[in-house]
């Protein structure tokens, strides 16, 4: 399948469904039908609306959507997104907020790379920007990559974290959001060995895959299962002449999504024909709950083979950071080096993509780490998409990531210590 006519061939599908969805709206919506009074006619054109919609926004990067928060003088502050790191394969980016102190939590929020763009973390970042200064990895979509960039496998991914820690300096406080989390540890522990004035001062890991053998999942079912051989002609294809990454060798996102898809199939298919129903009633709207989580979650990006390939192989089945023998650039990466950065681990009790187990692997990982710097906690009820978005993140994780970081010296200066029974728990 490593060709660009199975690539064009997925998009070709893809623009002929968006296609049809237009045609059949605009055919459905003529004023004629109205002097027919027969349901089919508003049932057409809303399949063909919701239709036209859902496969468009499949190849558009969603915007952040961050205007403005309150500010320190009840007025409404201007957001604005500047690129402190710009890189071939993903920026560091700053959430500023204009006429606003610098807040002293300076936080660096590592979005995932595993078909969503990086705005899947937008409530997330909504969540942290009024008490700290936040920066985001903006990852790219490989298909936009010329193939003259080169690679981008989780050496590199690693090493990019690196430099943006570097970047932000000592006083940076690092959450890492599921697939980054084992990269993030590994980041840290070569900064805490080659250059400790540099590492950050705390770093909290939502649930992420750091041992996954820790607790079965469907994911790390399918990583045993497959070979590698299998995998790459499954799942690795060309860029077609679309795009400026022609003839990069990638995971496309569309075949992401088919997967993503496949696995709640009867979940989605409820939720596009409940919606067809009231847009048909004329009760549907442009932002309502259906179209505000799909044009976040239809909207996928492409990863390089590379990456791809080589976090199955060498994060899920040879577990080489669960085994602390993963290597960058030749050299071997120790995570017992870490002693000086506090560790937070978070999961989610009913998490079935990172199950409870994978995540807080890494604390005993951290060897050379004092008692003191390490913290648990287990959200009840939380699934995947909960620890770090929604009702569970906004009570009770957010808060409890807020005073670690202050209780380690990254927040505003206390008179007292902050208790993280809540959080050891």
């Amino acid at each position: 399948m490593k060709n660009m006519a199975t690539y064009d061939l997925m998009e070709a599908t893809r623009n002929t469904n968006e296609w049809l969805g237009a045609s059949a709206r605009a055919f459905a919506s003529y004023p004629v039908f109205g002097m027919v009074p027969h349901p089919f006619f508003k049932v057409l054109s809303a399949w063909g609306r919701i239709t036209e919609r859902s496969f468009a926004r499949m190849v558009i990067k969603p915007d952040w959507g961050i205007s403005s928060v309150p500010g320190d003088d009840g007025r409404d502050a201007v957001v604005t997104v500047e690129c402190t790191v710009k890189k071939a394969f993903g920026d560091l980016i700053h959430f500023k907020v204009q006429g606003r102190t610098p807040r002293p939590r300076r936080v660096l929020l590592v979005a995932p790379m595993s078909g969503h763009y990086a705005t899947l973390l937008r409530s997330t970042v909504i969540s942290l920007i009024p008490d700290c200064e936040v920066y985001v990895t903006d990852w790219h979509n490989a298909r936009d990559i010329p193939v003259s960039a080169g690679k981008f496998d989780i050496e590199d991914y690693t090493l990019y974290l690196v430099e943006f820690m570097r970047t932000l300096g000592p006083e940076t406080n690092v959450i890492a959001v599921c697939q980054p989390a084992p990269l993030t540890l590994a980041a840290a522990a070569y900064l805490a060995e080659e250059d400790p004035a540099a590492q950050p001062r705390t770093l909290t890991l939502i649930g992420g895959p750091i041992d996954p053998d820790a607790a079965a999942t469907d994911v790390t079912d399918f990583g045993r299962r497959i070979t590698m051989g299998q995998l790459e002609h499954l799942a690795i294809q060309r860029v077609g002449f679309k795009f400026a990454g022609t003839g990069r060798l990638v995971y496309p996102g569309l075949l992401q999504l088919a997967s993503f898809i496949s696995m709640n199939s009867d979940r989605h298919a409820q939720a596009f024909y409940d919606e067809i129903v009231l847009a048909a009633k004329g009760e549907a709207s442009d932002h309502d709950a259906h179209n505000r989580f799909y044009d976040e979650y239809l909207s996928v990006m492409d990863m390089t083979a590379e990456f791809y390939l080589s976090t199955v192989e060498r994060i899920f089945k040879n577990r080489e950071i669960a085994k602390n023998e993963f290597i960058v650039a030749g050299k071997r990466v120790d995570i017992g080096k870490i002693t000086d950065i506090a560790v937070h681990t978070v999961e989610g009790a009913n998490d079935d993509i990172s199950a409870p187990g994978q995540c807080v692997a890494a604390l005993d990982l951290c060897t050379g780490l004092p008692a003191a710097k390490k913290a648990h906690h287990l959200e009840p009820g939380a699934g995947h998409y909960g620890i770090f978005a929604g009702k569970s993140w906004r009570q009770n994780i957010r808060p409890l990531i807020l005073d670690f970081i202050d209780s380690h010296g990254g927040g505003p200066k206390r008179t007292k210590p902050v208790s993280l029974v809540a959080a050891t728990a």
